[in-house]
This record gives C-alpha cells, sequence and structure tokens, in this order.
C-alpha cells in the first residue's frame, strides 16, 4: 500500500522512506499499521498483540518527522481518520513513501495457525547440543521422538521443538526455579500453540533417598513440596531443644502449626498434589519396565550396607518430591527432607527424589490453568535417580559430595537418562496412541 503525501507536504521537503520501513522489519502494515498474526520477526516468531503499532495506526512515533513540517494533523491518523482514506494513490509518484516490504512472504504453515499439542514433554537442561553428542535431559526425546520444527522461544531459556504430525513438542527449562517458572509461562501464553487439552510430562534426574530406593530408579511423582519458601536460622543459634533451624514461614518454631497444613490450599505454594489418579494409571502402565543398570551403579550401591532398599535393583515406584534450589546433600539434611514432606502433606508423601525445578513448574501451570489456557490436571512428573542425596556409611557428606561431583561421581546418571526416556515414552505414546479416547477425560485404573 502506498500512502501519498506530496498534496500534503510543501514538495521541497521530502520523507525518508527508510522511516516507514523501520516499522518491523518484514512486518505487513494494513488497516491502521496493525501487524499481521503472520509476520515474521525474530525468525518466525509471530508478533501478536505486542505487534499492534500504536493502535488505531497512530503513527506519531513510528513516523516522527520534523517538527517544522507540521505534520501530527495529517499522519497522526487518529481513530476518527482511518489509513485507507489517504491512500487514495496505488500508484508511486515523487514524494511517495512505501509502507510496503519486501520480505513480508507469508509465514509458514505452522506459523499461521494454532498447533494442536497433544504432548508436552519438560526437561530442565541439556550438555552440550541437543542432538549428537553425550545427552542431557533433553536429547533422547529430540532425537526418537523426532522433534525437528523449532519454534523459536527467545524470551526463554530453549527454543520448542515439535513433531508436528504427533502433536508433540519438547521445551527445556533450565536448571532452578527461576528459569523453570519463567519457561512454563512463557509457553503457555505462545499463542502459537493451543495447550487445552495438551498432556505434560516433566520427565528428568533427582536425587534419591536411599532409605527408599536406589539409583537408577523411576518415580512417578504424587506431591511435589517447596524447600526453599521458609525461615532459616543459622544451626549455631538455634535452641537446643530444636533439631533444625529450617521451619515453615511465619511459624515460630519448627514445625509449628502443623494442623493447620492445608495440602490443597497452601498459602504460598509450599505443596502441590498431583492428579493422583493419572499419577497411579501412569505407574501401573510402566511398573513393570525393565531399567537400565551397570556395574559402576552396583558398586555405589554396594557402600549403603544397611539400607536394604539402596542396595536393590532399580525399579519404577512412586513417591513424593522436594523442590529446592539449592543443592543439599547429606544425613542431616535428608532427615529434614522427610520431615518437610511430611510435614507439608500431613504425613501423605514420603519423600524420595530431590530437584530443583518441579515447584515452579507447577506454580506457573497453576496460573495457566487459572486462565484457562492449560488443564494442570493432566501433568505428571517423572524423576529418575542419578544420585544418593545422602553420604553410604564411612563418609562424611562433605567428602560424598566431593566424590559425586568429580571423578567418576554421577554413576547412574546415563542411566537415569535413559531410564526418564525409556519410562516417560510410554506415557506419551499411549496418550499420542489413543488420543481420541483421552482428549477428553485423562485415563485411570477405573477406566
Amino acid at each position: 500500500m502506498y500512502l501519498r503525501v506530496s498534496s500534503l507536504l510543501r514538495p521541497t521537503l521530502s520523507l525518508s522512506v527508510s522511516i516507514a520501513n523501520t516499522v518491523l522489519n518484514g512486518a505487513r502494515v494494513l488497516n491502521g499499521a496493525r501487524v499481521l498474526n503472520g509476520a515474521r520477526v525474530l525468525n518466525g516468531a509471530r508478533v501478536f498483540n505486542a505487534g499492534t503499532v500504536l493502535n488505531a495506526g497512530k503513527l506519531f512515533n513510528a513516523l516522527r518527522v520534523l517538527n517544522t513540517m507540521r505534520v501530527l494533523t495529517v499522519v497522526s491518523i487518529l481513530s476518527a481518520m482511518s489509513f485507507s482514506s489517504l491512500a487514495q494513490d496505488s500508484t508511486p509518484q515523487d514524494n511517495t513513501v512505501s509502507l510496503t516490504s519486501s520480505s513480508s512472504t507469508s509465514a509458514p504453515a505452522h506459523e499461521q495457525m494454532k498447533l494442536k499439542v497433544k504432548v508436552v514433554v519438560v526437561s530442565m537442561f541439556e550438555i552440550g547440543e541437543d542432538t549428537g553428542d553425550a545427552p542431557g535431559e533433553f536429547q533422547l526425546w529430540r532425537e526418537r521422538e523426532s522433534l525437528d520444527t523449532v519454534y523459536p522461544l527467545p524470551h526463554a531459556h530453549h527454543d520448542v521443538f515439535a513433531n508436528e504430525q504427533k502433536g508433540i513438542i519438547g521445551l527445556v527449562t533450565g536448571m532452578g526455579i527461576a528459569r523453570a517458572s519463567a519457561a512454563i509461562m512463557a509457553l503457555g501464553l505462545d499463542q502459537r500453540f493451543d495447550l487445552s487439552q495438551a498432556y505434560w510430562i516433566v520427565a528428568g534426574i533427582a536425587g534419591i533417598d536411599p532409605l527408599d530406593s536406589t539409583i537408577g530408579s523411576a518415580v512417578w511423582t504424587d506431591y511435589v513440596v517447596d524447600g526453599d519458601l521458609a525461615h532459616h536460622i543459622d544451626a549455631r543459634e538455634i535452641p537446643d531443644s530444636w533439631n533444625t533451624g529450617y521451619f515453615p514461614l511465619f511459624t515460630h518454631a519448627p514445625y509449628a502449626n502443623a494442623e493447620n497444613v492445608n495440602v490443597e490450599d497452601s498459602p504460598n505454594g509450599e505443596v502441590y498434589q498431583l492428579n493422583e489418579s493419572l499419577a497411579k494409571w501412569a505407574y501401573s502402565l510402566t511398573k513393570n519396565s525393565e531399567l537400565p543398570n551397570t556395574p559402576a551403579m552396583d558398586a555405589l550401591r554396594s557402600k549403603y550396607q544397611g539400607f536394604p532398599n539402596a542396595l536393590q535393583q532399580p525399579v519404577v515406584t512412586y513417591g513424593s518430591h522436594l523442590s529446592a534450589s539449592t543443592f543439599w546433600h547429606g544425613d542431616k539434611l535428608n532427615t529434614w527432607a522427610n520431615d518437610w514432606v511430611s510435614y507439608w502433606t500431613r504425613s501423605k508423601g514420603n519423600f524420595m527424589t530431590s530437584g530443583m525445578e518441579d515447584s515452579a513448574t507447577l506454580q506457573s501451570m497453576s496460573y495457566l490453568h487459572n486462565a484457562g489456557l492449560v488443564d494442570k490436571n493432566r501433568l505428571v512428573i517423572l524423576r529418575t535417580a542419578s544420585n544418593f542425596t545422602m553420604q553410604p556409611p564411612g563418609l562424611t557428606a562433605a567428602e560424598n559430595l566431593e566424590k559425586e561431583s568429580s571423578g567418576d561421581g554421577y554413576a547412574a546418571m546415563r542411566s537415569a537418562i535413559e531410564s526418564a526416556y525409556l519410562v516417560g515414552s510410554q506415557f506419551s505414546d499411549y496418550i499420542l496412541a489413543h488420543w481420541d479416547e483421552v482428549k477428553t477425560v485423562p485415563p485411570s485404573l477405573e477406566k
């Protein structure tokens, strides 16, 4: 579309074409300079509501012409003055500004309509490249599920990858509470995706309590408890009667007011209960899976004498997860973790795995659920054990953490990453294969 300004401005003055062309490179300007949903910005990412250039087509800031040109009354284009009323001649002439762009090619089909997503796979980290090297949590999903279509996500940690034919996408949140909450929210608000009926599976590695299970095991989650929201007094300054200086917010001593804990409505996001029916169904679906094991894992297990569950082979099991950005370790903190989870679940949950992101993921999912964008009751969490949360007999916590962090540490990490895909993909495969059955009502053992 061309806008003649020669009849409006003095002929001796020219209006630079480059000014108009700076209105978002490649954007189409139609009916009041609204950037179309298909505009190609940031390597294919669409600009949505934010792509509107001053609602009602006000180009004062975009076409700021010298004050002496007194264009305010001509080019401000208020709501009472449509852009089309000035475009009376489509033929380029002298002193004419072109508001079209040579790069206004139609966006690819996946950017012109929302992708109906059936499964979202949430990973927390990747090592190196997404393919072809040592895998992190995302790589096996990326390669084996053919997640080959890239949806740029510059406002989060990692781009989204999709298999559009299957309807499955993968997201890497980044490590820690802050990145996880931001990434989940960024995806949930992204209008390129219809997530209203999507199932979400968080599949990542974790620490495991040797009192309950062993490295390489896969744990479906019933409760997630936040381990960061608390008061903390250094243990060297606590009263002699206390066993910890870490205690719930708005209390005055460890585990006070336990009778007032509401598992279904914690005031600050201290605890989240997942859809128990769906989680138990996922456990039942996968409980007989044979999980990978190595001689190095057997050697590490053998050190945990007195912990019979730690000496077993890896299994698929069911338990509660403690989510905290601090990477804690040791017998004393393992005791705290069990007490903390028991307090916030009113003894309904049993601490089994530790990680860094899941309370943030669930908080974002709760907000998105309230907005009608996702169904939080379709989310499951699978954590696979790469290490123990405390030291074996004969070592201090510091000594064991140093061993885990160097040399042959994390003997089960590769197996845990493999198990996360091996077990988790059974869940996603079922959803994709039985979509007509589960798109309206989640599967359960009762059905």
